[in-house]
Order: C-alpha cells, then structure tokens, then sequence
C-alpha cells in the first residue's frame, strides 16, 4: 500500500498498534476487515491533513464522533480540515469515528476506547441518553474534554455546545412558514431524525411553541425517528400524506429531504414552504431547483474553531475558560446562496 507516513503516526490515527498497521501494509493475515479499513482510512486523513504535519507548535489530537447521514459528517469533515491550518501556532490533528446509526452500545464502546487510547478532546454529535452522558463522563475523568457540536447532552461533564440556539431556530422556520403559506391554511409537518437528539427536539419545539402563538388554530403533524435517511422519510412521508389532505409545509430540523420530496412527488402533490437545515450538496441542489424554499444554515467551520479554541483553553493553551456563543442563524434563499458561498 503506497503511503510516505511513519508507521508510528498512521498507528496513532488509526488507533491501532505498529504492528497492526505494519501487518496490514504488507498484506499479511491476522487483521480484522474492519480495522483493515480503519488503517486505509487513516492514510487518506493523514494525506488530507499532510500540511499539519509540516508544522511545529502545540500538538493537539481531536476525535470527531458523530451519529449523523453521510452528508453531514462530510461536511463537518470538511468544514474541521478547512480550519485545521488556522489554528497556528497550535497544531491539531483529527481522526474519525462517524457512523449514520451506531448499533446500541457501540458508540459507548468508540467514547470508552477513546479514553483507554487517549486523545486531547472529543467533538461530538450523539443522542443525549443516560448511557452517553456516563461515557462523557469517563472522558472526563481521564483528562479528555468533551465538546458537543450541532445537539447537546447538556445533563453530562462536556465543557461546552457549539452550534446554533436550535429553540430559535425552530421559531425562525414557523416565522418563515407563517409569512409564505399565510394564517390558519393547510396543515404542517414537522420531520426529525431522532427525539434523542436534542438539538432537533428544540428546534421542533421553538417551531411548535411560534406557530402556538401566532396561529394557534394551526394542526402541527410530526414524524419521528427516521435517521434523516431518505428512504425512511419516503416511506413515513407517504403514510402521513395518505391521511392528511393538505400539507401546506413542511419544517425539516433532521433531513432526508430527498424522500421527503419523493413522497410528495409519488403522492401527485405539492407543498408551498419547504424549510431544512444546513448546506449539504443535497440541499444546496434542491435550493436551486426550487424545492426547497429556505434553508436555515449556521457557520461549521465557526462552530468548530470555538471547539478547538474550547480545547486548547482546557489544556492551558489559551487563556480560558473559552465558552463560545451560539452561531448566528442564516436564512439562505436561492438569491443569496452565492453570498453564503463567498
């Protein structure tokens, strides 16, 4: 396998041994698959973040651990990479541990063998359940400081939330949705990916709580726990639309707006505001094509320079403690994508 890394670093950002990545280089048995590709994976994140390694300074390893759709660990990814070089005369490093649905127990395991390998700080996206925060809380214990980015476990030792205030963003979509459909015409729908993710619970209750005061005769359907995929969000959009007459919009805090929009389409119907939440290519697509009327978008590549700037405040790098405010919310509208872009 062609790579001009030591042994020693890509080791250290596969979380294996020498001798694992050494095995699995020169193609010889004894090597699971899975951490086959792990040490794969690890070559191609050392090839992205090769200008880090060039660099003297401060040494920092993060770990970003998420339970999200593809398209949105590939732009957090992508969003982390981009402010790496910004972070001089610190030096961070990342590594990965992204999964669209962790099987139960597995994500506890990855936050548990964190802590057994160390690093110097955790970027997260999980469920805020019991079981996690008890995991933070172990990270804590070793020295490891926990940062939790887009949705919250506020009941757990992580030192900070970076992301938008998701209850005020919620009330922006019921504003949005109140002035383009009108007062008391057609039903909405609300769509998360999961009630564990408490980011998408307040976002769906600042949308529920605005459109309760400014339109309280308004009916307000949900559909719960479809792992933002698309395939899901076809098949429980269908099953609303079979029994609702009048969808006049759809508030989308969790993704999968493909199928979403598959389902109306299959359905011969059409919904007048359409409102999702972040840039992903998909989005940025159905934006563009006029499908989607807006998106509520907040900066990543912020949200994750005030994580590092958190984790370097906890290793004494920086003046501390840092606590970084909510990212503003964007209202993005074909009109001024461009502008978002530059």
């Amino acid at each position: 396998m062609a790579h001009s890394h030591p042994v020693r670093e890509i080791a250290r950002q596969a979380g294996v041994s020498e001798a694992t990545v050494d095995r699995v280089l020169h193609g010889r048995a004894g090597v699971r698959e899975g951490t086959a590709a792990q040490v794969r994976q690890a070559i191609a994140d050392l090839d992205r973040q090769r200008s880090q390694l060039r660099l003297s300074g401060r040494r920092f390893m993060l770990d970003l651990v998420m339970e999200t759709p593809r398209r949105f660990s590939d732009l957090t990814r992508a969003a982390l990479e981009a402010e790496l070089p910004a972070l001089r005369p610190a030096v961070f490093r990342a590594r990965y541990h992204v999964r669209e649905v962790w099987e139960p127990g597995e994500l506890i395991a990855e936050l548990d063998g964190i802590a057994h390998r160390g690093s110097h700080g955790v970027v997260l996206k999980a469920p805020d359940t019991p079981g996690v925060a008890a995991a933070i809380g172990r990270l804590t214990a070793r020295r490891i400081p926990v940062v939790t980015v887009v949705t919250d476990v506020p009941q757990s030792t992580r030192i900070a939330y970076v992301g938008m205030d998701n209850h005020a963003a919620g009330a922006t979509a019921a504003h949005l949705v109140t002035q383009w459909t009108g007062e008391s015409t057609g039903t909405l729908m609300v769509v998360t990916s999961g009630r564990l993710f408490r980011g998408e619970e307040e976002r769906e209750t600042g949308f529920r709580a605005e459109i309760a005061r400014v339109d309280p005769a308004r009916r307000v359907v949900g559909i719960d726990d479809t792992g933002g995929l698309d395939a899901v969000c076809r098949t429980e959009t269908a099953a609303v639309l079979a029994r609702e007459p009048d969808i006049a919009a759809v508030y989308s805090p969790g993704g999968g707006n493909r199928g979403i929009l598959a389902a109306f389409d299959d359905a011969g119907r059409a919904c007048r505001a359409f409102i999702a939440h972040d840039l992903a290519e998909s989005n940025r697509e159905l934006l563009l094509a006029g499908r989607i009327s807006a998106v509520l978008h907040h900066d990543l590549r912020a949200d994750l320079r005030g994580a590092a700037h958190a984790v370097m405040a906890f290793h004494g790098a920086i003046d501390g403690p840092h606590r970084p405010r909510p990212t503003a919310i964007q209202i993005v509208v074909p009109t001024n994508l461009a502008a978002v872009d530059g």
